[in-house]
């Protein structure tokens, strides 16, 4: 049998908007789903530049969560690894300016996956915020359009079909992020991923990797590196070891 490793990037989202601009609550249209500040486009695009340079395999399909402010770090993450220049080079330096950048779309293929979206409930989502009705609303096909052209891989089936309930507990959105990583995984062995979702997302991974220590903070874009060993066999079977813990960007955690 074939054997090589699956690598696996769990990533927060870059710095929402509503955190600098306490005013724009008030006046959105979809107060619970703010997009990114500049700061956390910049961020974000610095983050893929780092993944990119920095990790010794390449990112093949990213997924995201279908919040905005995920989808926009996702976009910007995208156009870094996507990036046409060749920024090992010595002449080449990382820039912060992902609007200069040309791009391969055929390097990464980027979907929304409900799965990874925010905890559903008033630990996360602010009260002042949160939908009524609890009925978020998303459309699907006008975020698409915020990622980079070529890149959405808009047939791929989603693990979670909807969004969960609204008013979810911990436990179960926790336990919902264990589970979409390794379905996500499961269903594409042969390729690195790279995830995009939210604070509580990143968190419930490191933790499930490092079962004796306790996430405090998940700072903006901070993520988990993670890989597992893959055999493959006849037939497009495989067998999958279990995941091992490699390293953390902005996890701050302290032991139980």
């Amino acid at each position: 049998m074939a054997t090589q490793y699956q690598n696996v990037v769990v990533m927060r989202h870059g710095d929402r908007l509503d955190n600098f601009e306490e005013l724009w609550v008030m006046k959105a249209e979809r107060p619970w789903d703010p997009p990114l500040h500049q700061d956390g486009k910049i961020r974000a695009f610095c983050t893929g530049q780092k993944i990119r340079s920095n990790m010794d395999f390449p990112i093949h399909r990213v997924f995201v969560s279908p919040f905005l402010r995920c989808v926009q770090t996702a976009a910007e993450v995208v156009r870094a690894l996507c990036d046409v220049a060749d920024h090992n080079g010595e002449s080449n330096v990382l820039s912060s300016n992902s609007e200069s950048v040309i791009i391969d779309p055929s390097k990464v293929k980027v979907s929304i996956e409900y799965g990874l979206c925010e905890m559903l409930n008033l630990v996360a989502v602010r009260a002042a915020a949160a939908p009524k009705d609890g009925d978020f609303r998303f459309s699907i096909s006008q975020y698409e359009s915020e990622l980079p052209a070529g890149t959405v891989a808009n047939t791929v089936e989603s693990v979670y079909k909807k969004l969960p309930k609204w008013e979810e507990t911990l436990e179960s959105a926790r336990a919902r992020y264990v589970e979409v990583v390794k379905a996500l995984a499961d269903k594409y062995p042969s390729e690195n991923l790279l995830l995009v979702t939210h604070g509580e997302g990143v968190g419930s991974i490191f933790t499930e990797l490092n079962k004796d220590s306790t996430v405090l903070e998940v700072a903006y874009c901070g993520h988990v590196y993670a890989k597992r060993n893959i055999q493959f066999g006849e037939n497009q079977s495989f067998t999958a070891g279990e995941f091992v813990y490699e390293k953390q960007t902005g996890i701050v955690s302290a032991a139980k």
